[in-house]
């Protein structure tokens, strides 16, 4: 079962580079980007198209840890409260029993 795995990501793989191949092939003609402020060097179309890929999943991952971050942070906060808590419920329950 796992090597028919790696055998078919073997294949998915080669299928995506020989897609990115045909791509890129098809898409050579140059052109430049006009921003606000300044023009780009002439880049092939695919070049570009790869870049804003890569771009936004690089910015996607970043939000993604920044997420997972304050989640984690948020977690540890929340586990602190909730054992001060619990050290208080039982010192009030002894004190409780104490009494009665």
């Amino acid at each position: 079962m796992a090597g028919l795995q790696k055998i078919l990501i073997t294949v998915l793989v080669l299928v995506l580079i020989l897609l990115a191949l045909v791509f890129s092939l098809n898409n050579q003609e140059e052109i430049s980007l006009n921003f606000l402020l300044f023009q780009t060097q002439p880049q092939g179309v695919a070049v570009w198209v790869v870049m804003a890929f890569v771009i936004g999943a690089l910015v996607g991952l970043l939000l993604a840890l920044l997420a997972t971050f304050r989640t984690s942070v948020s977690r540890r906060t929340l586990k602190k409260r909730l054992e001060r808590t619990e050290k208080a419920l039982e010192k009030a329950k002894a004190e409780n029993d104490r009494t009665l």
